[in-house]
This record gives C-alpha cells, structure tokens and sequence, in this order.
C-alpha cells in the first residue's frame, strides 16, 4: 500500500519519548507499507459515521489514518483519551 504522512502525523512521533512505543510504530508502518489488503492489518477498526477513517491501537496510544483503494495517510498519533478529540 502507497503511505503518506501527514505533518500532523510527524509532529507527534517526534513528541513520543519512549522508545519502545517508537518501535512499535515502527513496525507498524511497515506492517502497513507491505499489506495488500486492509484484512492483514492487525487491530484495525474503522470508525463509525467516517467512511475512510481507521485507527490502529498501540498500547495506550491510537493511530488514526486514513484509508482510500490502494492510498493510506497516517493523520494522528495520540493517547487513547485524546485520540478522538482530534481525529478525524
């Protein structure tokens, strides 16, 4: 799948100061980039009432992407309780 990050998505990674969590995003975004299908994603959710919005979980942190044929953008990446404050 084609990955696009948006500066949104950047400026939060660059928040996070656990390495481990950087990690797990990490390995994430290449579980994304070689996924054919959004069925081999592991806990991915769509989100009611949005019809392109996903969020992937992480922990306690929640990324929020968008998914439309072949194209994801990763929007988001915030704890859990504030993840739907500002995604989508």
């Amino acid at each position: 799948m084609n990955v696009v990050f948006l500066n949104s998505f950047k400026k939060d990674v660059l928040k996070i100061t656990n390495v481990k969590l950087k990690e797990q995003v990490k390995s994430v975004i290449l579980a994304v980039e070689v996924a054919e299908s959004i069925k081999e994603l592991t806990n991915l959710k769509k989100l009611k009432g949005y019809p392109t919005a996903y969020r992937i979980r992480i922990g306690d942190y929640r990324l929020g992407l968008y998914i439309e044929n072949e194209k994801v953008e990763m929007a988001r990446l915030v704890k859990r309780n504030d993840i739907y404050k500002v995604f989508p």
